[in-house]
């Protein structure tokens, strides 16, 4: 079993890994949204395979582990040879805006029927026709998304060669010379970077062009004539193509990665422990919660994507802000866990799922501006061992050190208060059985520390935020301008 498991879950981060890299190099320009969408799905994907389980109807367990292990790699062989890289001007389109706006539409949509399909099968008797229905509905959304790359393969492909060929043709007429000479210039301005004063990024845009292009040709004039000796940076600079080992020596690295350990590991807890913490405040309907902060999630990972790009692009502000609103919004929510109030399970799972789910959407497209598109597969990775190590940490050694010690105390409690032979012996029958706590007092520490956890974690992300200012303004404030 344990290398089946093994096998398993490397199987899902490959093909996840697969899709994430192919889709943010093939729209660099709308990085949120497309990381928001995909990683949604991946979190949604656990309540579609439900749903068409409930229509095969089978008994036999097996039936659903084999569809599980052949229909995905059924779909991923038929789909892997229509996918193919995407570049020059086709990356960008005028109709992306509205084409994105369509799909957060049908997500939406989406999440909502199976949150509806969801509760009225639980709820209600259905008959298995009505399953059919419910199903072949879900199918039908599933499928609308693929009306926009056919309507854009028809409407715009027969355009896009004469347009290229007319701007290619503008460009040579304009500059002959201009391929034989970008190598030079590419040197040129990396040599600038070091050589600016640090003072020239906070300039305005026009103004600091102008320094930077005064400077480059002093620099290429004084390399010409022999007079100084250009110093050659030593790597790369942040929104370069980094490797992995020269991102690890990056303290911007570390605080996205600390940053996201605490929040997505606090977030974790919740999910590894939701079905105790609903039973300690005398909730029975734990499988209602469990599908509650998987749409949620789906939520947070769409919203969260469409929100940071908001940031991005409107204001050419890092995108970390908006990851420093999610892990406030969690610790609120780990708060509403911690004081156990009346409805406090929906209000806290509803904000620890939107901020758990916004950290997949952030984090990969962050990490993508910051440190390149060449190594992005190697360091989307590593950074998602934030999210183990946090559940290790969290979950396995601080919540279920805690709530161990809170059931022993109401168990010490409940046998000093009937010291009689029939409970000493009831106590002896049940020793291998392991001990319950009830009440919200089971995780009002827990939850108290992870909700400190994600204020934390909100820190780290606002000093990543002032560090990388000027590098966003420099991407992004051209498009604004």
């Amino acid at each position: 079993m344990c290398i089946l498991i093994f096998v398993g879950t490397n199987g899902e981060t490959y093909f996840n890994t697969a899709a994430l890299v192919s889709c943010v190099q093939n729209f660099p320009k709308s990085r949120g949204p497309v990381v928001g969408i995909l990683k949604g799905f991946a979190g949604l994907g656990g309540a579609i395979l439900t749903q068409i389980y409930a229509v095969i109807h089978s008994p036999d367990h097996a039936s659903l582990i084999f569809m599980i292990a052949v229909g995905p790699a059924m779909v991923i062989i038929a789909l892997m040879f229509i996918i193919r890289p995407v570049g020059g001007h086709r990356q960008i389109r005028p109709s992306d805006g509205l084409s994105f706006s369509f799909i957060y539409s049908i997500c939406l949509l989406l999440a909502s029927y199976l949150m509806g399909v969801m509760l009225v099968e639980d709820l209600i008797d259905v008959s298995h026709n009505v399953v059919i229905i419910f199903t072949a509905i879900l199918f039908i959304l599933l499928i609308i998304p693929i009306v926009i790359p056919i309507s854009l393969s028809f409407s715009q492909e027969r355009r896009v060669p004469a347009e290229e060929a007319l701007v290619l043709s503008e460009s040579q007429k304009q500059d002959p010379e201009n391929s034989e000479q970008d190598d030079g210039h590419e040197i040129i301005f990396s040599e600038v970077e070091e050589e600016k004063p640090k003072e020239v990024d906070l300039l305005p845009a026009l103004e600091r062009q102008k320094r930077i292009a005064q400077l480059q040709v002093k620099l290429a004039q004084a390399a010409a004539e022999g007079a100084v000796r250009i110093k050659r940076r030593r790597g790369p600079h942040r929104g370069e193509d980094f490797t992995l080992l020269q991102a690890l020596k990056k303290a911007d690295f570390w605080l996205m990665f600390f940053s996201l350990l605490l929040g997505s590991g606090s977030g974790l807890t919740v999910i590894d422990n939701l079905g105790q913490m609903s039973q300690s405040l005398g909730s029975n309907n734990t499988h209602v919660f469990v599908s509650l902060i998987s749409i949620w999630n789906f939520l947070g990972r769409i919203g969260g994507g469409y929100f940071s790009e908001i940031i991005v692009r409107d204001n050419a502000y890092p995108r970390h802000a908006a990851m420093a609103v999610a892990q406030v919004v969690m610790a609120i929510g780990h708060f509403f866990f911690a004081m156990g109030w009346p409805g406090a399970m929906y209000i806290g799972t509803l904000l620890v799922g939107l901020g758990y789910g916004a950290h997949w959407a952030i984090v990969p497209a962050a990490a993508s501006e910051l440190f390149g598109l060449k190594n992005f597969g190697a360091l989307y990775n590593f950074l998602t061992l934030a999210n183990p190590a946090g559940s290790l940490v969290f979950s396995g050694l601080i919540a279920s050190s805690i709530y161990d010690w809170e059931a022993e105390k109401q168990a010490q409690q409940h046998n000093d208060g009937q010291l009689n032979l029939a409970s000493v012996l009831t106590s002896f029958l049940n020793m291998d059985e392991p001990l319950k706590c009830e009440g919200a007092i089971c995780f009002f520490l827990t939850s108290l520390i992870m909700s400190g956890l994600c204020i934390i974690a909100a820190v780290l992300s606002m000093i990543l935020v002032y560090r990388t200012k000027t590098v966003y303004a420099q991407m992004y404030g051209k498009s604004r301008t």
